[in-house]
């Protein structure tokens, strides 16, 4: 078996995508066909032997799209970006000129709507010639979309919200324009030579607008790739032929001898050779403090080098790298969601063929019994226009506009739809732990010396120390100067000699004529130093999954410092309230056993996966989305929270991705939803704002349908003689507009909806 990854082209709604798999399916010898409709690309699995690329792309182009080999990771994201933006530029011109005639129109047919004649609208704006001109612009160009969508889906013997679109302005237009034409038809047999043009452009006018709204939202899945990418290192300094020489990264090949110096980014994966350093690691594993490297360690393309210079042996490649796979990760975890079926979706794949069916019927049967044409042509308008789903369009949009609205006045960015019906639903939630339970920040949380406060001594010693520590980026030295200010201490700090970091052990300088040195026990106990004097102190800390660096002075133990990522004031008091909602709560993190441990005691968490890397994240959540399913029942939605680029795996492979806004803008752009505050009870509040739109939804969708469901019937004339004067168009259109004004107006009750305050 091959696989072969294609760039997708004119794909307008989900049921495209579908269309397209199913499509290549049908061809011998494809195994499987996963179309990504956020990133516009498929996957596809096939027998070489038995059918090839040029076939595939062909089968493609049958049902009416484009399809073209990926070129490359870099490359490809660059063209979709590029054609994004066009598409996004055509979607705004359409909206905006269909949104003016739509105005123009809907004021020039309120006296035909209401039947008053309106002063202060001049006959020329209801001149039918007038609106046909306005109109087949925007029928023929804004909304020529909906009708090669159409097209496709009865090519392919099947159809979708496209179809229903097509049908209802296409009815609306086609009877409009034979009105304009043969008036007197109508005259003739006492009927009213009404014209519904508003009607088809308002509807295609207010669809376009989704479309929009929903192209932009989509786009975002892509730029958590691109900002993946852009991680990257863009060259290397690599040894050849005995000389280091500055070369593009897609030029380093396996067993290359790389170098690399202080605050430069480690630009493939390898094996340190020679020499010492401190690495940032945390776009990989999430945490603040550096790991030391030595000989023989492993370093991870991307990561920033902190102190030291070092070589390596480059060992993994262009795709083969940790960062690349990480974009694997993502983009297999975003293609693998299946598109949550909108209930509107599942009933046009039975109310569109009805509804036609219904109206042939309506005509054949009124034409048989009365012999009148022009009556039997209106009866069965009346049932397209009916059925025209300008409220089914309005339904769920309107209220995932109110409701994203009233979310960000919450601090609560949702992107789409998808997020707002699965987050009501969420069973289980899995929280990162660096930056999303604790502040993502080392701070010094305890401090003891052994000459107490005697004369101001722990504020004295802590002058000193900070002294040194200011000579060091390390995470570690920022948190101790901070402490320093806090407390304080006397500024300016003295000056330091012979200051020297020591890789993996600490650091040590001269200061007013005194040798300061700040590291671990381990290098103290090396230097022949006693550390028992406060050996308890450092094994309550470290229990409770605190980091210690121990301070001499001139070759004396005089104090110890310990240091933590503290929790956020509010993650307890957030974990109680979601598992009083009775959701389980879940700790992922890449810090070790102890302190995961320590960490999630303090709130509440009793399941932890410590030591955790970033493929194995995704693999957590995807096992979770499968141990608790049960037979004859819907797996349960997992939700995942987290703010490092080394979540965004996982947070694409979630049913709900929840991005910490204070985190980085990888975890972001990967993640459905973002709590701009980054405090953990706007997931309390986000589930309580999917609940409410999700009930308006609903709601919409019973006002969408109800009057199509009513009038249909007293359309086709089932209720005549009691009803004929309900047979002419302009009450379907009535009704139609109906429909769309409780939607709206109930989509607007949203925003009294009361939410929980974080």
């Amino acid at each position: 078996m091959k696989t072969t990854h294609l760039q997708l082209k004119g794909m307008s709604c989900a049921a495209c995508a579908s269309r397209i798999e199913t499509v290549v399916k049908r061809i011998d010898g494809v195994d499987q066909c996963q179309v990504n409709f956020g990133a516009e690309q498929a996957t596809v699995n096939y027998n070489p032997q038995k059918t090839n690329l040029e076939q595939i792309q062909q089968a493609v182009s049958d049902a009416g799209y484009g399809a073209k080999p990926l070129k490359g990771m870099r490359q490809s994201e660059d063209e979709t970006e590029r054609e994004s933006r066009q598409i996004e530029r055509e979607l705004t011109r359409k909206v905006a000129i269909a949104g003016l005639i739509s105005i123009f129109l809907m004021f020039g047919g309120l006296p035909m709507m209401t039947g008053l004649d309106i002063p202060w609208i001049p006959h020329w704006m209801h001149n039918y010639w007038l609106q046909l001109v306005l109109t087949t612009p925007v029928m023929f160009w804004c909304g020529h979309q909906f009708f090669t969508g159409a097209w496709k889906g009865l090519k392919q013997r099947s159809s979708d919200m496209n179809t229903l679109i097509a049908v209802g302005t296409g009815a609306a237009y086609i009877y409009s324009v034979f009105v304009t034409l043969f008036p007197q038809v109508f005259t003739r047999q006492g009927l009213s030579a009404d014209v519904y043009y508003e009607s088809a452009v308002v509807i295609i006018t207010l669809i376009l607008l989704g479309r929009l709204l929903e192209h932009r939202a989509r786009g975002k899945t892509s730029e958590a790739i691109r900002k993946l990418m852009g991680l990257q290192a863009k060259t290397a300094r690599v040894i050849r032929s005995g000389e280091e020489q500055d070369i593009p990264i897609d030029e380093v090949q396996v067993g290359d001898v790389v170098v690399v110096r202080p605050g430069e980014k480690i630009p493939v994966d390898g094996e340190v050779m020679e020499g010492r350093s401190t690495v940032d690691e945390s776009m990989v594993t999430g945490e603040s403090v550096p790991v030391e490297k030595h000989p023989g360690d492993e370093v991870i393309g991307a990561t920033i080098n902190k102190t030291g210079s070092f070589k390596f042996k480059a060992a993994r490649v262009g795709e083969e790298t940790v960062l690349a796979q990480i974009v694997q990760l993502v983009q297999q975890a975003q293609g693998s969601k299946a598109p949550i079926q909108r209930l509107a979706d599942r009933v046009t794949g039975w109310f569109v063929p009805v509804v036609i069916a219904i109206a042939i019927a309506t005509f054949v049967v009124w034409f048989n019994i009365t012999g009148n044409l022009t009556l039997a042509i209106v009866t069965m308008v009346g049932v397209l226009i009916i059925a025209c789903p300008c409220a089914l369009g309005l339904a769920t949009p309107t209220s995932v506009m109110v409701g994203t609205g009233l979310g960000a006045e919450n601090g609560i960015l949702i992107k789409g739809a998808d997020s707002l019906e699965l987050a009501h639903k969420i069973e289980t939630l899995v929280l990162d732990k660096t930056g999303t339970l604790t502040a993502g920040k080392p701070t010094v949380t305890n401090y003891v010396t052994t000459a107490g406060t005697a004369n101001d001594a722990e504020l004295k010693l802590l002058r000193l120390v900070a002294a040194v520590e200011r000579q060091s980026e390390h995470p570690l030295a920022e948190a101790i100067v901070e402490y320093a200010k806090s407390q304080q201490v006397e500024f300016p700090l003295p000056n330091v000699e012979d200051f020297e970091a020591m890789a993996g052990m600490g650091v040590q300088g001269r200061v007013s004529d005194r040798r300061i040195q700040i590291g671990t026990s381990a290098w103290m106990e090396e230097l022949g130093m006693d550390t028992q004097i406060f050996e308890t102190q450092q094994q309550q800390w470290e229990t409770d999954g605190q980091t210690t660096a121990w301070i001499a002075m001139d070759g004396e133990i005089e104090g110890l410092l310990g240091i933590a990522d503290t929790l956020k004031p509010s993650s307890a008091e957030a974990v109680k309230a979601l598992k009083r909602m009775g959701l389980e709560v879940v700790m992922v993190t890449g810090d070790n056993q102890k302190t995961a441990e320590a960490i999630a005691d303090q709130v509440g968490i009793d399941r932890v996966f410590a030591q955790v890397r970033p493929d194995r994240k995704s693999e957590i959540v995807k096992s979770l989305q499968q141990e608790k399913a049960k037979k004859g029942k819907e797996r349960p939605v997992v939700a995942m929270v987290g703010d490092g680029i080394n979540d965004a795996p996982a947070l694409a492979q979630a049913d709900v991705g929840i991005a910490i806004g204070t985190g980085t803008d990888v975890a972001i752009a990967a993640g459905d939803i973002t709590l701009i505050s980054g405090d953990l009870k706007g997931i309390v509040t986000a589930i309580q704002l999917s609940r409410a739109t999700m009930n308006n939804i609903r709601q919409n969708l019973f006002f969408a349908f109800i009057y199509n469901t009513l009038g249909i019937p007293i359309a086709a004339g089932v209720l005549f003689p009691l009803t004929h004067w309900l047979l002419n168009p302009i009450i379907a259109g009535a009704a139609m507009a109906m429909s769309s004004v409780s939607v709206v107006t109930n989509a607007l009750r949203l925003r009294r909806t009361r939410l929980a305050k974080h």
